[in-house]
């Protein structure tokens, strides 16, 4: 049979070569149509939509005489729903070009047609079905070729014909809309093969053809919609809901019920709802008798009752019911998979279960819903206030559609008892059901989305104590704020033997006993404070309840302060948790708790070199386990930090040398970072100034030259504030691992490591760089010079102020007392080289790498820590290893 468009009379699609003929040309108009603006689309989308409304009445007749399945007056239903509520539902909906911008993040989503769409129609909803997917297409500029159910070609065909001449007459391209006149299995198989999706609704084999075609398929599995009644439900109310569905086009809609299990207090009042408003309960007789047709040979439902008044099967088992019968309701016990009844039906019969109890239902709901509804839609009629019961059904039911108080086959398809259920008549089972949505389908499943991304960089920030206090002979005045600003009346200090015996405590006791603070003091810390030292400290702590701690001393004495001020505020936390490294420390995974809700935290630096008074990081080592955790979180920054010189004028020699040059990494670090900012800059360069400046009289003369001491003590501050919020780089996770495997001083570790990190990020090209969307390009090099010149050092070019940059800091090094390599600090080779991989290893692993400007590699950081050893990298680790030929 020819058929005629608006514009010419086409050959019906009879054979494969017919079949790709019409696909090619479909993909001619799909082209053109993809180039539509959304104001022609919803031209065209209105019109088709129209027509279709237009013509629901004579459809639905044209459905019920074909397929001899259905009500006529429900049909239309369908039809009007399928037009009326697809266009509602999605007439403002965006699906064409940009649907989706936000110029601040630099992110624009745009809409592009998947191309055409091979659509199976069911014989069950014919008209409605094919009104819906076309509708659908044409509003996201797709092209589609049906393939009706031979039982229903004619009014399928009918119903596509007459979305297309509209979407025709209304802009669309001609042959937009195809469809097989007279399908056969050949040419369902190459329609599945040649069009770029599939939109299948209909029995499982037809949809699992369609998810093993080789083309992307949206396809949707059976429905067994078990209902459970609560006997707090309203019973009038669920029964003819019930009703009301499963009699809708006599029970074909997939979401329809297939069964109702009564809880045993309700059951006989249910039971007797059904018979009074024209259900007939089958006797034992009877039942035995509709078991017998409900399922074919092969185990699925009989055609024969699908769509078929309850008189008409009735008949069709040999027994005998009024003609205006609604339901024919079998009382059964057994939801396995053997009972009849306890399969999907499409049709108005129903199996009813009494239930002992609340998990009674729920049990025999799970194992209905396995019996062939996976995914799909169950039922639950309760009152609203039941929602531990509401909450405990949905968390039980496998199904993507969850009812409440609603008639299933109505509710199902969104729209008509709900809110916010996409209205659809091809329903997603998940992966329960085998399916690749789990969702009502809709425009959105139709649409390809391209996401242009623009490089953004994102928020930063520059985190400080609240208030930091610097000046020689700050302390009484800085900590007067205790008592007259914050009312603090317990302190505790945290501090070392060593301090506490030669009374660098009594200058913050004195100022406490003059204010009235009462205070204790835990003095036990030692280098590397460990966790058993903490949790002893924190005994203590804990018993005398202070409402301000009060850290005294070097890194070591801060490090314990935070974990105990840690562990005070928050005993539950776990330290592998609090260590967990992160990338960027505003996403990492976990969320560090609030601190201060029990005590204020002050810093008191009696060196000048960790920073650790202004910056958000503590270490402590599990002398059980030897782990090392370096917790980081600026939770942890110190609410008030004191510089005051005077605790610094008798540092030992060795301790101002090493503090000295850690504080010195700490500024170069920060300022190659790839976190690096004008903020942290700024700090970075004046700490590095002022130690090229004042280190190497700060470590002759110590108490002498108080300017020097002084100079050191705001280097160390500044450069901690800048590596605080900058962060640091390879050379400090090397050192981490070099001090803790061979017990170097901190600082004496970076000192031997730094000038090879430097040589080694400044690389132009470098095999990877840091990953950072602030961070442009590698330009570590330049950075450093940046450096160089700010104190004064200059060559004629990078390259040779780079070489003067590194021999200046050499020199300096000498002059305070550092040896040139890791073997001149009496470290054995053998013991070396055998710590070496895992060194390696954990320093990779170590939370400051991730900063570094330029990424490492593991075997570029065992070259860097050989050179750092013995000057250079030895040639037995040059040399290229052996190839076994054999």
């Amino acid at each position: 049979m020819a058929r005629m468009t608006t514009e010419k009379v086409q050959a019906p699609i009879d054979s494969v070569e017919a079949l790709k003929e019409r696909i090619a040309s479909m993909r001619e108009a799909q082209k053109k149509f993809a180039t539509y603006t959304q104001e022609q689309v919803d031209k065209i989308f209105f019109h088709a939509a129209m027509a279709a409304n237009k013509q629901r009445i004579p459809l639905a007749k044209m459905a019920c005489e074909e397929t001899g399945m259905g009500v006529v007056e429900d049909k239309v239903i369908k039809n009007h729903y399928a037009a009326e509520y697809m266009y509602n539902s999605y007439k403002n909906v965006k699906t064409c070009g940009v649907i989706e911008q936000d110029t601040s993040y630099g992110i624009k989503k745009i809409a592009e047609p998947m191309g055409i769409v091979g659509a199976v129609i069911p014989t069950t909803n014919p008209t409605s079905t094919a009104i819906f997917k076309t509708l659908i297409c044409l509003k996201t500029r797709n092209a589609i070729i049906i393939s009706p159910h031979p039982r229903a070609k004619k009014c399928t065909i009918e119903a596509a014909r007459i979305v297309l001449e509209a979407a025709v007459k209304a802009g669309a391209p001609e042959g937009i809309i195809e469809w097989i006149e007279e399908p056969t299995i050949e040419l369902s198989n190459e329609l599945m093969k040649s069009v770029d999706v599939i939109l299948a609704t209909g029995g499982p084999g037809m949809v699992k053809a369609a998810y093993s075609s080789g083309k992307p398929a949206i396809g949707v599995g059976p429905g067994n919609t078990p209902v459970i009644m609560d006997e707090s439900c309203d019973v009038k109310t669920a029964v003819y809901s019930v009703i009301h569905s499963k009699t809708f086009d006599n029970g074909m809609i997939c979401a329809s019920e297939q069964s109702v299990t009564a809880l045993a207090g309700i059951y006989d009042q249910v039971k007797q709802e059904f018979i009074d408003r024209g259900c007939h309960i089958l006797n034992n007789e009877e039942l035995d008798k509709v078991r017998k047709i409900i399922l074919n040979e092969a185990g699925a439902v009989n055609a024969r009752i699908v769509g078929q008044k309850a008189s008409v099967i009735a008949k069709l088992a040999g027994i005998d019911v009024p003609e205006n019968t609604k339901i024919l309701i079998g009382e059964v016990d057994s939801v396995d998979v053997s009972e009849p009844f306890a399969h999907e039906k499409l049709s108005p019969v129903l199996a009813l279960y009494k239930a002992k109890d609340w998990k009674d239902a729920l049990n025999k709901a799970e194992q209905l819903i396995a019996d062939g509804g996976y995914g799909h839609t169950s039922s639950l009629y309760i009152n609203p206030a039941e929602t531990e019961k509401i909450t405990e059904h949905s968390e039980r039911m496998k199904t993507c559609r969850i009812l409440i108080n609603t008639p299933s086959s109505h509710g199902g398809i969104g729209d008509l008892y709900n809110f916010k259920l996409a209205p659809s008549l091809t329903l997603g089972c998940g992966s329960y059901g085998g399916n690749s949505v789990s969702e009502n389908v809709n425009v959105k499943h139709l649409i390809n989305i391209k996401t242009v991304a623009e490089r953004r960089e994102n928020m930063l920030w520059f985190r400080t104590p609240q208030k930091v206090y610097f000046k020689k002979g700050c302390l009484p005045v800085a900590l007067d704020e205790l008592k007259t600003v914050y009312g603090k009346k317990k302190a505790f200090i945290v501090t070392d033997t060593f301090l506490f015996s030669n009374n660098y405590t009594k200058p913050i006791t004195d100022k406490l006993d003059e204010m009235g603070i009462t205070h204790a003091c835990f003095y036990e810390v030692a280098p590397d404070p460990t966790l058993q030292t903490a949790r002893k400290g924190l005994e203590q702590l804990k018993a005398f309840g202070p409402d301000v701690i009060i850290a005294l001393g070097g890194g070591s004495a801060m490090d314990a302060g935070k974990i105990m001020w840690l562990m005070y505020e928050h005993p539950e936390c776990e330290f592998e948790d609090l260590a967990m490294d992160f990338m960027d420390i505003r996403k990492r995974v976990y969320t560090f708790p609030k601190m201060g809700e029990k005590a204020m935290f002050v810093a008191i630096p009696t060196s000048s070199g960790t920073g650790s008074e202004v910056t958000p990081f503590a270490i402590i080592t599990d002398s059980d386990t030897g782990t090392k955790w370096p917790i980081a979180d600026y939770e942890l920054l110190p609410n008030m930090a004191i510089i005051d010189t005077d605790f610094m004028m008798n540092q030992p020699k060795g301790l101002t040398s090493a503090s000295g040059i850690d504080a010195l990494t700490h500024a170069l670090e920060a300022y190659a970072s790839i976190m690096a900012t004008d903020y942290t800059d700024g700090l970075a360069l004046s700490a590095v100034k002022n130690i090229f400046g004042y280190l190497p009289a700060a470590y002759e003369k110590g108490a002498a030259d108080p300017v020097a001491r002084e100079k050191m003590a705001n280097a160390s501050t500044m450069a901690g504030m800048a590596f605080a919020n900058a962060f640091l780089g390879v050379c400090h996770s090397m050192a981490h691992k070099l001090g803790a495997y061979h017990h170097l001083p901190h600082g004496v570790a970076n000192a031997l490591l730094i000038e090879h990190v430097m040589r080694y990020n400044a690389d132009p090209a470098p095999v990877k760089m840091g990953t950072f969307s602030q961070y442009p390009y590698p330009h570590a090099l330049e950075r450093y010079c940046e450096i160089a010149r700010f104190i004064g050092i200059c060559g004629k070019d990078d390259n040779e102020t780079f070489e003067l940059f590194l021999k200046a800091i050499a020199e300096l090094k000498e002059k305070v007392g550092i040896k040139k390599n890791i073997k001149d600090y009496g470290i054995e080779e053998a013991a070396f080289l055998e710590t070496l991989d895992e060194m390696v290893e954990n320093a990779f692993n170590d939370q400051c790498t991730g900063a570094n400007p330029r990424y490492p590699l593991m075997s570029e950081m065992r070259e860097m820590y050989l050179m750092a050893y013995y000057g250079e990298v030895p040639q037995a680790e040059k040399a290229e290893p052996e190839t076994d030929t054999e």
